[in-house]
């Protein structure tokens, strides 16, 4: 019976292109997941949205947090990431834009990680179109259509939509990643716990299949 079948894990992962921990859990994640039946959403949340300023990286708050906690993560995880210089830090709206045109043409999982890439280790300012752009372009997608679609605000209200999605779920740190509405992890979480989380979820559904083939005689 279709019913049967076994449904994908679906797992929804807020992250903002600024945040030097959303890229630090890409690896976890992916390595967590790679052999199993999972969907990645990739979901937008803006750290610090217009007109709220920016941070500055020559200011005391940046070096100190990437002095304590980012770079020590980072050695132990062996993930090359470096402080940007970009100042002050862009804003991610446009960014964010973008991964909605990449999604509506298939390329959502890649742009996210491509954009927390150019930030973090190629020191581009991702709140310039011209560099959103080139990026979109290096994946494949179509030059002209993205920046019609973002300088016209095709997805704004998209965008908006997606945010107002993250106040829902009451979303407050990035990254924050939900398996299939029943776990909830915050932070950088290790692959044993993103696996354990999805193997539980995946249980849990062949349970529920075992429960229903016995009430239908299958």
């Amino acid at each position: 019976m279709n019913e049967m079948a076994a449904t994908k894990v679906k797992l929804k992962v807020w992250s903002d292109y600024v945040c030097p921990f959303c890229m630090l859990a890409e690896g976890p994640l992916h390595e967590a997941t790679h052999d199993l039946d999972v969907e990645i959403e990739w979901m937008p949340f803006e750290l610090r949205p217009h007109p709220a300023p920016t941070l500055r990286p020559e200011d005391e708050y940046l070096p100190a947090i990437w002095a304590s906690s980012v770079y020590p993560m980072a050695r132990r995880m062996n993930v090359d990431i470096t402080l940007p210089t970009v100042s002050p830090q862009p804003y991610t709206r446009l960014a964010f834009e973008g991964y909605q045109y990449a999604a509506e043409h298939g390329k959502g999982a890649e742009y996210t990680p491509r954009v927390l890439r150019a930030f973090f280790r190629e020191n581009r300012d991702i709140g310039r179109l011209d560099v959103l752009t080139d990026i979109a372009s290096e994946l494949g997608l179509d030059e002209t259509g993205f920046t019609e679609a973002l300088t016209a605000g095709t997805y704004t209200e998209t965008h908006r939509a997606a945010l107002r999605t993250a106040e829902a779920y009451r979303i407050s740190v990035v990254p924050t990643i939900i398996v299939d509405e029943r776990h909830r992890l915050e932070g950088v979480p290790s692959v044993s716990r993103i696996r354990k989380a999805v193997l539980d979820v995946q249980a849990e559904q062949a349970v529920a299949r075992g429960a229903a083939c016995g009430t239908d005689g299958c």
